[in-house]
């Protein structure tokens, strides 16, 4: 079988489309065309074209991982739990028959090389990952440090890396329940009850909250 054709898409200038024999067969992004070797005329055997489609779902892959990574910082599990979706099979209806129609997930050894990419390429850290969700949710918008270190467990973050990294903030929980009681309070100035249930689903105890409102009424 041989390759008869390499062209940019229309919607995409950075993939191409590429056809075997006359009929279009599968894309890959620009960039994958010259590390291939794919030239028009070339020919191929079946378990070759095969391996060619591995690559093309690959790079489909790595852009959409990427984009997910570029919207926030990532964590290697939130990656690896990402990419686990994509490789289960999904469900459409078709527009034109209305038929449902299931599509095969992404092989897992194909997610697994992007994760693997990723952290090569440094587009994950933990650590890195760790001192972002800190500075966001505990410097910025205030939350407890119980529930700060949850949230990093959650996030697949090693305790020693998270013991550290809260070690080196001098923030104490009596600051930042000061810090949402003066920022929110206005929120709940009819209802107490609901502003100390607020406080405490951020990760602070009933005394500590009780304690802290009293001082500012004081």
């Amino acid at each position: 079988m041989k390759i008869t054709d390499i062209s940019l898409q229309a919607r995409d200038k950075n993939r191409v489309n590429v056809s075997v024999d006359g009929k279009y067969r599968f894309s890959l992004d620009v960039f994958q065309v010259g590390e291939l070797g794919l030239k028009v005329g070339r020919e191929y055997t079946d378990e070759e074209l095969a391996a060619l489609e591995d690559e093309s779902q690959f790079g489909k892959l790595y852009a959409r991982a990427m984009e997910y990574c570029l919207t926030r910082p990532r964590s290697v599990k939130e990656m690896r739990d990402y990419l686990w979706r994509k490789t289960r099979p999904t469900k459409k209806r078709s527009p034109k028959t209305g038929e449902i129609i299931e599509r095969p997930g992404v092989k897992p050894e194909i997610a697994e090389r992007v994760l693997v990419r990723l952290i090569e390429k440094k587009y994950l850290d933990d650590e890195k990952f760790a001192r972002f969700w800190l500075e966001h949710r505990f410097l910025q918008k205030g939350t407890s440090v119980r529930r700060l270190k949850l949230e990093l467990v959650q996030k697949g973050i090693e305790q020693g890396t998270i013991n550290q990294l809260i070690a080196e903030n001098i923030r104490s929980d009596g600051e930042e329940l000061q810090k949402i009681i003066a920022k929110k309070r206005y929120k709940y100035a009819d209802d107490q009850q609901k502003f100390m249930a607020y406080l405490a689903r951020q990760g602070f105890s009933y005394d500590d909250i009780r304690a802290a409102l009293e001082d500012t009424i004081s």
